[in-house]
């Protein structure tokens, strides 16, 4: 009786020779976005915001990683905000940190409670979840004297974010890989932000880390987000290499080109030794004159 074939060695070197590869990709983009936002320097306290998904844990395990190896020094730190949801595993990432020797700390907060009584049934969750979510941390990062808090956002969240903004908010803006707070207190850096979402998604499973589901807002994602998601993916597909052409649009921007006066000084453009321009009443009313007098 033939016996069914197992897998040779040969596909299993193969396999471990590919999540090798997948993971040196990630450690050098991780790197090269570190490098090139100076998103940590010597002695930072990096405070690594852990939700349980997919990219806060490649996020940690990456920092975990470079953090052997990287010409500065700088101290890690696992937070997670447990917002009480309904059958949250709350065993899941403490148990898993110490298993990795990571330090880590979980803060109480009931904002599940919150965002269901306030937000009208049917409604998205997410803007008022977001904003719960980060006062909490960044009132923890303060309270413990963080230097840096690091969030899981990707290539691709990054993408999303200026299309949303150029089709729903009328305005050229996405996610930075660095920020600073608007209380000027809190810098928030995105490592992954060269990362792309189907590579995190890989090494993630690779990796078996403990993926925790979202059930407030994960499955309950802002209908203009998942649009714009669909219309990047099925650009990729089609046009493979796209998103990563749009990617590095976002950092080769050319003020002149576009059409921001409190950007660029269109105004003086072609007018030397003007002192004085008429306003948009002017303009409009008949006022204006031209050079010389006449009108």
């Amino acid at each position: 009786m033939q016996t069914a074939a197992r897998p040779s060695h040969t596909h299993d070197r193969s396999r471990a020779h590919e999540a090798a590869r997948l993971a040196k990709r990630l450690r050098h983009a991780v790197g090269r976005a570190i490098a090139d936002y100076n998103l940590i320097r010597d002695g930072d306290r990096v405070m690594v915001c852990l939700s349980g998904g997919k990219d806060s844990w490649t996020l940690l395990d990456l920092l975990l990683s470079l953090q052997t190896k990287a010409p500065v020094k700088f101290e890690l730190a696992a937070v997670n905000l447990d917002q009480k949801q309904p059958g949250f595993p709350e065993h899941v990432i403490p148990e898993y940190c110490r298993e990795r020797g990571v330090p880590f700390r979980v803060i109480e907060q009931d904002t599940y409670s919150v965002v269901t009584r306030v937000v009208p049934e049917g409604k998205t969750l997410c803007s008022l979840c977001s904003r719960l979510r980060r006062g909490a941390l960044y009132a923890f990062a303060e309270r413990e004297g963080f230097d840096k808090i690091a969030l899981g956002h990707h290539r691709d969240d990054i993408l999303a974010t200026f299309f949303l903004n150029l089709f729903y908010g009328g305005t050229l803006k996405a996610m930075p890989p660095k920020l600073l707070s608007d209380d000027g207190k809190h810098v928030l850096i995105r490592p992954l932000a060269y990362c792309r979402e189907t590579e995190i998604a890989e090494y993630a499973a690779q990796r078996a880390f403990p993926i925790i589901p979202c059930n407030l807002c994960g499955s309950q994602e802002n209908l203009q987000r998942r649009q714009v998601r669909r219309m990047l993916d099925a650009w990729e597909r089609e046009h493979p290499g796209r998103s990563e052409i749009m990617f590095r649009a976002l950092s080769h921007v050319a003020p002149s080109q576009l059409a921001d006066p409190a950007l660029f000084d269109f105004a003086s453009l072609g007018s030397p030794g003007e002192t004085a321009r008429p306003d948009a009443h002017a303009w409009l009313s008949g006022e204006a004159s031209l050079p010389g007098g006449d009108t």
